[in-house]
């Protein structure tokens, strides 16, 4: 849920779940591709 969140604000949107599945929505759908981008970033901050 973490991971989406943070990707979905990119996209000016809102995302959660749980462990095993997440969703996400935004205004933006411009951005999707940049949004897509920065999950292997955001991925390694968590770690």
């Amino acid at each position: 849920g973490k991971i989406v969140k943070a990707a979905a604000a990119i996209v000016e949107g809102s995302g959660g779940g749980r462990k095993d599945l997440a969703e996400a929505g935004g205004k933006n759908p411009e951005k999707l591709d940049e949004s897509l981008g920065a999950v292997p970033g955001i991925v390694e901050q968590m770690l």
